[in-house]
């Protein structure tokens, strides 16, 4: 039995053993907010979550500066998390993508395949502000000229395949599967968050849905509700206040409650989280709710780091 399989088996059993001890199969999806918070230091992690697929954690859904070290409160390991999927490459919801790549080829010596989903690049804008596709951004991260490449072998060999999704129109209109095996499928579609080029996520398995928005403006809500439609979670990042309660230029960035609730409505949302949660949205947290409940009725969460939530 090779050492990749045995860390397989390892993983596997160890989770599936302490949900049997409970008498029960573990669930087919399992969310763990790495990072609730927003760009400011707040004393949360910014935004970054780890999807457990049958009770293993898989899948790494961006990673915002103090997710390593809630990843380490947690006690999970990611041994197994070979599926990263990027919504945008600001930094606090990339940031601490090395030091949790180090992680996982820490956690096992056998060779690594990381297959890494984020958007397509931007040229620069008139005031200009450029953005790299996913590939550069990984290039000029672990390439053999890269900032970090020494990571690549550093103590097991690492491969990253990186896929770039459209996040400006043009394509990505349409949700399209962007991966399927074995009953778990992903798709994407392009979001809008002003001049960042932006991707949304969905992903099922085992007859439950979770989407994540990631930063989007009101350009973007059509492209959520699309892809979010009968979602059981929907992760939506709640940064401003309605209008006027935030700065002008943040609602060219960011949906109000007002605008989140509407969505979460239109789309039949069963479960909505609120995350990536600024100081504004996170010390009003009642006109927040009060506001999204002028159109959503359903069960609405605040995400806090380390938390867990089953769809």
């Amino acid at each position: 039995m090779s050492a990749r399989i045995l860390v397989r088996w390892i993983a596997f059993f160890a989770f599936a053993s302490s949900y049997a001890t409970a008498g029960q199969a573990p669930p087919p999806l399992e969310l763990v907010v790495l990072g609730s918070g927003g760009p400011g230091a707040t004393g949360r992690a910014s935004s970054s979550y780890l999807l457990l697929v049958d009770g293993v954690p898989r899948i790494l859904i961006d990673a915002g500066s103090g997710s390593f070290v809630t990843l380490g409160k947690t006690g999970l390991s990611l041994a197994e998390t070979d599926l990263v999927l990027l919504t945008h490459l600001h930094i606090d919801h990339v940031g601490d993508l090395p030091g949790l790549f180090k992680a996982r080829a820490l956690s096992v010596g056998s060779p690594i395949t990381f297959n890494v989903w984020g958007p397509d690049g931007s040229p620069a804008s008139r005031d200009g502000a450029y953005f790299p596709s996913t590939t550069t951004f990984l290039k000029l991260l672990f390439d053999a000229h890269g900032a970090f490449a020494y990571l690549r072998d550093f103590s097991a060999p690492i491969t990253w395949v990186v896929h770039d999704e459209s996040a400006n129109g043009a394509g990505g209109d349409v949700a399209q599967v962007i991966f399927r095996e074995r009953g778990l499928e992903i798709r994407a579609i392009s979001g809008h968050h002003g001049d960042a080029p932006a991707v949304i996520y969905r992903i099922d398995h085992g007859g439950k849905s979770v989407t994540f928005s990631g930063d989007i403006d009101a350009k973007g809500l059509a492209h959520l509700s699309q892809i979010a439609r009968d979602s059981d979670l929907l992760i939506f990042n709640c940064v401003v206040l309605d209008p006027p309660g935030s700065p002008a230029i943040l609602y060219t960035l960011h949906s109000p409650p007002g605008a989140i609730g509407v969505v979460a409505a239109k789309a039949h949302i069963r479960h909505l989280l609120l995350s990536h949660l600024s100081p504004a949205t996170d010390h009003d947290r009642d006109a927040v709710q009060a506001s999204i409940r002028g159109a959503y009725s359903g069960p609405i969460d605040m995400a806090e780091d380390g938390m867990r939530v089953r769809p």
